[in-house]
């Protein structure tokens, strides 16, 4: 029936232990090898993330500082724009009033000129107008 043949169980014993060996050479240590590295790369990569976000993190934070202060610089230029603007515009308003009261100063000299131009005119043709008025006065 079943016949055992111990050097064939020998062979067979001697073949497993060399497939055996030929896989952990090839397959396993390589393998065992490889997922190693891969731990050791993801470790380092995580780590490496890690830092980049707590640097990430300080670099927004200097950002969000730098920011402000650009912010607080732009309103400060921005008023003392402001402050330029309603200075020239002061000094060019008082300017402007001042070159008017010169003006009306000149149209009130020339005005009180005329006046009295009128006046010594009108006195120097009074005896004319007066004439005329007696004239119109005894016609009527």
């Amino acid at each position: 029936m079943l016949d055992l043949y111990p050097s064939l169980m020998v062979i067979v014993l001697l073949i497993f232990f060399f497939l055996i060996y030929q896989l952990n050479n090839k397959l396993y240590e390589p393998l065992i090898r490889f997922m190693d590295n891969r731990e050791r790369t993801i470790a380092k990569d995580l780590e490496a993330a890690r830092n980049l976000s707590s640097d990430s993190d300080e670099l927004l934070a200097k950002a969000r500082t730098n920011l402000e202060e650009a912010r607080s610089e732009a309103a400060r230029m921005r008023q003392e724009a402001i402050e330029r603007v309603k200075q020239a515009n002061a000094e060019a308003l008082e300017a402007k009033q001042k070159s008017l009261e010169n003006d009306y100063a000149a149209f009130r000299t020339r005005l009180e000129e005329e006046r009295e131009s009128l006046k010594s005119s009108v006195l120097s043709q009074l005896p004319l107008i007066k004439e005329s008025l007696k004239a119109k006065f005894s016609q009527i």
